[in-house]
C-alpha cells in the first residue's frame, strides 16, 4: 500500500460465525508492532481475545485494502479508565494499533474515526445513552496523540491513572462534525 489510504473497514469479530473468526484471529496474529509501541500497546492476539471473552467488550479487525492492518476494541461501562468523569456517558477505545507495516498512511486517523461510528451505532441499536468515545494517548506517543486531534477527538488534559506514564485524555463526541467541517462541540463533564 503506498500514499494515504483511502478507506478502511471495521470487522466485528464477535458478529462473525466461528471460522470467520478464526480467519480474522490468524491474520491478528501477523501483526507487528513497531519499535517501542510495546509501552502503548499489548499484543493484538491477545487483545482480540481479551475482547471476545468479556461481555462489555466489542473487539474490531482493521482492514485496508483487503487485509488485516490492526484491531482495535470499544468497551461499554469503562470510560474512567481513560481519565473520563464517569463509566457510562462514553465508549472507551481500547486496545487500538495498526501493524508497523502499514503506520504512516492515515489508517490511525481514519479507524478511530470508524470506530467513533460504530460506536455510534451501538448506541442507538442499544439504547444504553453514550454521548461518544473517549480514550487515553500516552504523552511519549506523538503520532497516535496526532491522528487522534486529526479524526476529531478533542485532548480533555492530562491523566495520571495510566500504568506507563502520563496520559491525555482525548474525547470524541457523536455530535461533533467530521475533522475540517464545522467547529468541534465540547463533550459535557
Amino acid at each position: 500500500m503506498n500514499g494515504e489510504a483511502q478507506s478502511v473497514w471495521l470487522i466485528a469479530l464477535d458478529d462473525l460465525g466461528p471460522d470467520a473468526c478464526a480467519i480474522q484471529l490468524g491474520a491478528v496474529a501477523l501483526l507487528e508492532l513497531a519499535p517501542g509501541q510495546l509501552d502503548f500497546v499489548g499484543d493484538p492476539l491477545r487483545m482480540a481475545l481479551a475482547g471476545l471473552a468479556e461481555q462489555s467488550r466489542r473487539p474490531y479487525v482493521i482492514e485496508a485494502g483487503g487485509e488485516a492492518v490492526g484491531v482495535l476494541t470499544l468497551q461499554a461501562g469503562a470510560a474512567r479508565l481513560a481519565g473520563w468523569p464517569d463509566d457510562h456517558s462514553a465508549w472507551l477505545l481500547r486496545g487500538f494499533l495498526i501493524d508497523r507495516r502499514h503506520q504512516g498512511l492515515g489508517l490511525g486517523r481514519l479507524a478511530a474515526a470508524a470506530a467513533v461510528e460504530a460506536a455510534a451505532k451501538l448506541t442507538a441499536r442499544q439504547g444504553s445513552g453514550e454521548a461518544g468515545v473517549v480514550l487515553s494517548v500516552n504523552e511519549r506517543n506523538p503520532a497516535g496523540l496526532a491522528a487522534y486531534l486529526n479524526a476529531g477527538f478533542v485532548d480533555h488534559g492530562q491523566y495520571l491513572g495510566g500504568g506507563s506514564g502520563p496520559q491525555r485524555t482525548m474525547f470524541r463526541s457523536f455530535s461533533q462534525q467530521s475533522p475540517g467541517g464545522l467547529p468541534l462541540l465540547q463533550a459535557p463533564h
